[in-house]
């Protein structure tokens, strides 16, 4: 097997905040736009993963594992509920990363 090359398939089928630390430049109906967006891929009815992420900075990634958030980071969750942690790096701040954000 050999590496292969990513990208999503439009630039809008991401929703994702970036995150300061603390949770206290995000509105709460943003933070819960994430938290019911972040779905269990492994059951067939793909129920809300409650607390897969709040404003500790931990993201709890279903079935794999837990993520610690640094501030600037960025979480996205994809259209199948699967939720995306990008570094402030990889995000890049006035598109200086890979990754391009309103």
């Amino acid at each position: 097997m050999a590496t292969k090359t990513m990208g999503t398939a439009a630039t809008t089928t991401l929703t994702a905040v970036q995150w300061l630390g603390g949770g206290g430049n995000l509105l709460p109906a943003d933070i819960a736009t994430i938290q019911q967006s972040i779905l269990d891929d492994q059951t067939n009815t793909n129920p809300i993963w409650p607390g897969a992420w709040d404003t500790t900075g931990m993201l709890f990634v279903p079935n794999r594992g837990v993520l610690r958030m640094l501030p600037g980071d960025w979480i996205a969750v994809d259209s199948t509920g699967f939720p995306i942690l990008l570094s402030s790096l990889a995000a890049g701040s006035g598109g200086s990363g890979n990754w391009r954000h309103s």
